[in-house]
């Protein structure tokens, strides 16, 4: 069931493929290089070379991009068909993330629908190999006689087929025709990075929108997205960096944003065979206040997050474990810093030495988890990372996913 919203700004969703749903680059490239060699054509011996196949009509790029006649031209389309219908769709993958962004569109009360210079079948094809089809109210691609049908065009029977206004509907694709073509129809559109495209192609292409992830294709659809316009500066520390954007609603409306940057940390719920959970006690600065914690520690730059779990364990409980586990992120303070907090269940405890930082004061406490939880919820334990890390391992103990 459709999660009701009280304002819906789109009420479809126009996806290209090749590039944008489905990583397609080996099988397509791979083809027009065996038609390319079978008709005595020099060929690049990179394959990123070729990768001007993927979008626009075959016809087109043989002739375009080599030189073909039409006959020509056609013959190539045909000896590519041969081993692409064979093995080159299947050398495929859908990209990561696509088969969540689909669910989350669908349970948002969105149509879906493709538009694409694939033959039809080829995109069916697949679409059903990465059970993402239920997802599709329409698919729109072009037949293997006439495959020259311009991106515009495509989009515009697509629509059509969605019963929607051009004010409703965006179109989403990694290269500059899918933008062209939104354009034509007088439609949003949204150039993705994660596909064959570049953000030169599509600010030059006058893309609305560049989204970096498949998340950001629903924050659009919902009106939520905010596009980065301007990136000014403001302080650059040893932990911490502040800068004032300029962001672009989905509306069109410009806002000023002052967000903090950091590696993101890790923090750890060491809990013994008596179920009992390891606390700090320390002074934190901020509040000028004395509190409970469970451990953490920052990320230094690329650090890996298991790794440091480990460390700021050992540093500050003295501890090592045999068993270590992430149960989830946290986003402490969303509205203006975009730090992740990594949360990790330790047990099998072995006690040892701490080794602390030359400025950290610090103490460790054994504290029952049911005490950690009533001083949670009476107000005595204020830190959020340790009030969601305590009820977090009180409740998985309780469904029975940990014992």
């Amino acid at each position: 069931m459709a999660d009701q919203r009280l304002f819906m700004k789109f009420k479809a969703v126009i996806f290209d493929f090749d590039g944008t749903v489905c990583e397609t680059a080996p099988g397509i490239v791979k083809s027009a290089r065996y038609a390319l060699e079978a008709f005595g054509y020099s060929v690049p011996e990179d394959d990123k070379e070729l990768e001007f196949f993927i979008g626009p009509p075959l016809l087109v790029t043989f002739q375009e991009r080599f030189g073909a006649d039409a006959q020509t031209a056609m013959e190539l389309v045909k000896k590519y068909r041969e081993r692409y219908t064979n093995q080159g769709v299947y050398e495929s993958n859908l990209y990561k993330g696509i088969d969540n962004l689909l669910a989350a569109l669908k349970k948002d009360g969105l149509k879906i629908g493709i538009a694409s210079s694939k033959p039809q079948k080829y995109v069916e094809t697949l679409l059903e190999r990465f059970n993402v089809m239920k997802y599709f109210d329409c698919v729109c691609g072009v037949s293997f006689t006439a495959d020259c049908e311009s991106k515009a065009s495509i989009i515009s029977r697509c629509m059509a087929s969605l019963a929607a206004q051009p004010e409703e509907v965006f179109m989403v694709g990694d290269k500059r025709y899918d933008i062209e073509g939104a354009k034509a129809n007088g439609m949003l559109s949204v150039g993705v990075l994660w596909g064959y495209g570049t953000k030169f192609e599509f600010i030059e292409a006058g893309a609305d929108f560049i989204a970096d992830k498949p998340g950001d294709v629903e924050s659009i659809a919902l009106g939520y997205f905010e596009q980065t316009e301007e990136s000014t500066g403001i302080f650059n520390g040893r932990i911490i960096t502040v800068h004032e954007d300029t962001v672009t609603l989905v509306d069109g409306t410009q806002a000023k944003r002052e967000i903090v940057d950091h590696n993101g940390g890790v923090a750890v719920i060491g809990l013994t065979e008596d179920k009992e959970v390891l606390l700090v006690r320390q002074f934190r600065a901020p509040y000028k206040e004395t509190i409970y914690e469970i451990p953490a520690g920052k990320l230094e730059k690329d650090e890996d997050p298991d790794e440091a779990a480990v460390r700021e364990f050992s540093e500050e409980c003295g501890c090592t474990a045999s068993e270590f586990r992430c149960i989830g992120e946290l986003y402490p303070t969303p509205g203006y810093c975009g730090e992740i907090i990594r949360l990790y269940l330790a047990r099998g405890l072995a006690f040892g030495e701490q080794h602390l930082d030359v400025d950290e004061r610090l103490d460790v406490y054994k504290v029952p988890l049911e005490e950690a939880f009533v001083r949670c919820m009476n107000g005595e334990f204020k830190d959020a990372k340790t009030q969601i890390g305590i009820m977090k391992v009180r409740e998985m103990i309780r469904n029975g996913s940990i014992s």
